[in-house]
């Protein structure tokens, strides 16, 4: 069916879509087909209908109306350009909301300021943010589009590249606060003059009531006074720096590892003092932009200065690395302008643990600058760090070596570089590697980078994702999903899972013990978080990083009460009961007392209540499954009636929720089930697998029958073999009972039988079929070597395979879709 464009505001979708591998959701999906320069969306209308979409906004002048027909179902909406459609849907669900929104925009830094402000807001404030980098003209309203009736503060990035494209950003974000980070040369090429990239991106702040911005960039102060205070008059300008004339004096003190930060706020006659965990100049800028607008929002000082001391790096940019041949590797492959490499160049210069200093520098792009004084310009900057050594690469290097020292190396391509450069002339260097995207220059850091372990373990990103979708689709919108990030997200890696699943929303992430808590924290991540084993000595710890604790018993709920009290607010509860699992939990005869004591503590917010089906991926115990069931409705119904509201309330984990729908309830609990195992074997064709466990041949022997292989000659050869010998033992968690024959591994596609016992860092295998040689890979689990095989070979169960895995095996992430 054809709507009235009129009607498009009216769509009841969850979720908009613009890519159509990132389909989440088809019911609750709305389909914007852009025909874009690379691809055209239009092309996968019809397969996303057969996925179950149901709305599309397509173009006139490409969409094909015969599809209409096949289509019986859908609703589309025919316009003239499906961005611009995109943004007027995004303007009008910003409008339903009047909330504080801070905008950001400069030409550096955008992301960092808005993940830290994420972070250090969220005690304060339900924060909806961009996701990842999202600031262009599809991913300012893509961002917006997430924002709902629970968020008290939004803080969304915006970026341009040439003029007037602002003016539709700020149109979607209405900015009430705004950040302007810095400038630099990113995208000089689409505005006549610096001066002239300045204007467009301050009209991102045209109705804002307060810009924070750094007023020691003097180009940037000029503009704000003669372009925006004319604009905007009631906008309060609160320029921060060294200058006498700033609203924010600062005075910086740099220390070996930290840096101590005085604001003094002039119209208030206050001052902050607080330190952070960092020297360079970026972090610092970037902390200081965060203070302020923190004050601007009322944070007090006292609880403004530890709150900016925990800042931790955000895992994006500029990384520090272990290098070969002694070198230590600064990975600032993500982007390159002039402002950005003279911030790289002083991080560089503050790593003092090697003297030799070398930047392997890729093209500086899209400054507009003649080339000539573009590359003077980065001669002189170079020299003026200190750089021992310049490795150059692209053809304006080439063409402007003269420039440059007499060592320096040119070449034209990374590829170039790639196949002519002798890395083991780099000794003992600190090597920054700077260079934007379209040289691909993370292919020269894993060059560069040190191999500490032959084993690895890669997580495929993008079948989290598919499987997260699936059990979605299975539950329904209505119902919340939690997921376990226990056990190292099951073997996985913790803070890289709960980063993808905050980014696909999920409702609650739990873990087993606090310190796991924290460690997500620190690593940026600000969903709610149930802590399922807590202890008297790490309530602290609960406190200050928002964990809340699953109450299982008596003993645990006294000594959180009397916790408690010491403190104002505090986090929210879980309540475990035991209705037959008889691990963790209060029984029957243990509500009354709890009874009393919720009736007695009214302010005590309880969250969820929940308990645990002992046999959810048995048949046989589908009888107590129900008697479970009826236990927890019961009980709770008791709990609801003391407390006076309905907490969220959950009883099944991965298996009960593929086998007992019917009790899903308010949320579901997901674990194992996400990383690609479907315990009933009922839907695992329906999920993809996560994990691939890999390492490599280490050697290769060819010996006689007769011989042994092995710790006490366990391993005896009946005839003439091939052994190899592969870097996986049961201290990367390659389990012991895999000895003498019962595991298989992949070498060259052919299955390869352990011979004698499994060693601490080795294991040997029968290779005699494989045609191997040392350095071939040897796949431990795939999809080809189920991990569900490997836990049947030796009677286990596959969670005890994947949480045996190492930590001291490298993970490895990967995403194949965009």
């Amino acid at each position: 069916m054809i709507a009235p464009l009129e009607s498009l505001t009216q769509t009841n979708a969850l979720y908009l879509l613009t890519d159509s591998r990132q389909l989440t959701l088809p019911s609750q999906t709305l389909f914007f087909a852009i025909n874009g320069e690379r691809h055209d969306g239009h092309r996968f209308v019809e397969s996303l209908y057969q996925k179950g979409v149901r709305q599309f906004v397509v173009e006139r002048a490409v969409f094909d109306l015969n599809l209409d027909q096949k289509m019986p179902n859908a609703t589309i909406w025919v316009v003239e350009n499906s961005i611009l459609a995109l943004q007027e849907l995004a303007k009008h669900r910003r409008k339903q909301f009047q909330i504080p929104v801070v905008g950001i925009t400069g030409s550096n830094g955008k992301t960092i300021v808005k993940e830290w402000l994420s972070q250090l807001l969220s005690p304060d404030f339900w924060i909806v943010k961009s996701p990842k980098s999202y600031n262009s003209q599809i991913g300012v309203p893509l961002s917006v589009w997430q924002l709902n009736e629970r968020h008290t503060l939004g803080v969304f990035e915006a970026g341009i590249s040439h003029p007037h494209e602002m003016q539709a950003l700020q149109q979607i974000i209405r900015p009430t606060m705004g950040i302007f980070t810095n400038i630099g040369s990113a995208h000089d090429e689409g505005f006549r003059s610096r001066k002239q990239k300045i204007t467009e991106k301050l009209r991102l702040f045209t109705t804002c009531q307060v810009l924070v911005y750094c007023a020691d960039y003097q180009d940037i102060d000029e503009e704000i006074k003669i372009i925006l205070q004319p604009v905007n008059p009631s906008c309060e300008l609160v320029g921060w720096g060294s200058a006498a004339h700033c609203a924010v004096q600062t005075h910086i003190d740099k220390q070996i590892d930290s840096t101590n930060i005085t604001l003094t706020f002039k119209a208030e006659a206050s001052v902050v003092n607080f330190a952070v965990p960092f020297t360079d100049d970026a972090s610092v800028e970037n902390a200081i932009h965060c203070a302020v607008l923190m004050r601007k929002l009322g944070i007090s000082a006292r609880e403004l200065s530890p709150r900016l001391g925990r800042l931790r790096p955000v895992s994006m940019r500029l990384e520090l690395k272990e290098g070969i041949n002694g070198c230590q590797i600064i990975d600032d492959s993500y982007n390159n302008d002039l402002v950005g490499l003279n911030m790289a160049l002083n991080f560089l210069n503050q790593q003092e643990q090697r003297s030799e200093k070398v930047v392997v520098l890729s093209e500086v792009l899209q400054t507009g600058q003649p080339e000539d004084e573009l590359y003077a310009q980065i001669a002189a900057l170079l020299s003026d760090k200190k750089v021992n050594q310049l490795i150059a690469i692209g053809a304006a290097f080439v063409r402007n070596q003269a420039l440059f020292p007499e060592n320096t190396r040119c070449y034209d391509s990374t590829e170039t570089f790639l196949n002519n450069f002798d890395v083991a002339t780099l000794r003992n260097a600190l090597v920054l590697v700077k260079g934007a995207r379209p040289f691909q220059f993370e292919r020269i850091v894993n060059r560069l980078q040190q191999r500490v372990h032959g084993t690895v373990l890669e997580i495929n990103l993008d079948a989290i994702t598919h499987n997260l979708n699936y059990y979605r689709q299975r539950m329904g919108s209505q119902t919340k999903i939690m997921v376990m990030v226990k056990a190292f997200a099951y073997g996985s890696g913790s803070a890289e899972v709960a980063q993808l699943l905050q980014f696909h929303r999920v409702d609650y992430l739990a873990v087993a013990y606090a310190d796991e808590g924290v460690q997500l924290r620190q690593n940026g991540i600000e969903l709610p978080i149930m802590v399922m084993n807590p202890a008297r000595e790490t309530f602290d710890k609960l406190r200050e990083y928002r964990l809340e604790p699953e109450i299982y018993s008596q003993k645990i709920f006294d000594e959180w009460l009397v916790f408690s009290e010491q403190y104002a607010e505090m986090s929210p509860i879980h309540l475990k009961l035991d209705t037959g699992m008889h691990r963790l939990g209060f029984v029957a005869a243990d509500l009354p007392q709890l009874l009393d004591q919720l009736k007695t503590h009214p302010t005590l917010r309880v969250a969820t209540i929940f308990s645990h089906l002992v046999g959810a991926d048995e048949a046989t115990h589908n009888g107590f499954s129900a008697l479970q069931y009826e236990r927890f409705m019961a009980w709770t119904a008791q709990i609801e009636a003391v407390l006076g509201y309905c907490p969220t309330r959950h009883i099944l984990n991965s298996a009960g929720i593929v086998r007992f729908p019917d009790y899903k309830l308010d949320m579901v609990r997901l674990g194992i089930g996400l990383y690609g195992v479907e315990v009933n074997q009922q839907e695992q064709h329906a999920l993809q697998p996560v994990g691939t466990l890999k390492t490599v041949v280490s050697q290769v022997k060819h010996l006689p029958a007769g011989e042994t292989v092995g710790y006490s000659r366990r391993g005896v050869l009946e005839r003439e073999a091939t052994i190899a010998t592969i870097a996986i033992g049961y201290a990367d968690g390659y389990d012991r009972r895999f000895s003498n024959g019962v595991g298989k591994v992949l070498i060259n596609r052919q299955l390869c039988s352990v011979v004698g016992n499994v060693c601490m860092d080795m294991t040997m295998v029968d290779a005699t079929n494989a045609a191997v040689q040392a350095g071939d890979e040897v796949v431990i689990f795939d999809q080809h070597l189920p991990i569900t095989d490997l836990a049947r070979q030796i009677g286990t169960i596959p969670y005890e395979i994947l949480t045996g895995v190492s930590e001291r095996v490298k993970r490895v992430f990967f995403k194949e879709s965009n």
